[in-house]
């Protein structure tokens, strides 16, 4: 299994839009992406890394690989 990769907010945002999530609101720094009733918060900070967690947390909530989200980036 490879490493998370590490990402800014905007490379994970262009992966989430990829697997059919729309935008459905933004509180403060925290963007909020729906599907369904699946939900994914992705904290924008322009330019910042993202930590690994926030990584794990959206590749288990896409329910693909890590190889498959390193590919759609």
């Amino acid at each position: 299994m490879p490493k998370l990769p590490r990402i800014t907010a905007a490379q994970a945002i262009k992966v989430v839009k990829k697997y059919g999530f729309k935008l459905v609101r933004q509180s403060g720094s925290h963007k909020i992406f729906r599907k369904g009733t699946q939900r994914i918060t992705i904290p924008y900070h322009a330019g910042k890394i993202l930590h690994p967690k926030i990584v794990k947390n959206i590749i288990d909530t896409l329910e693909i690989s890590n190889e498959e989200f390193i590919k759609n980036l």
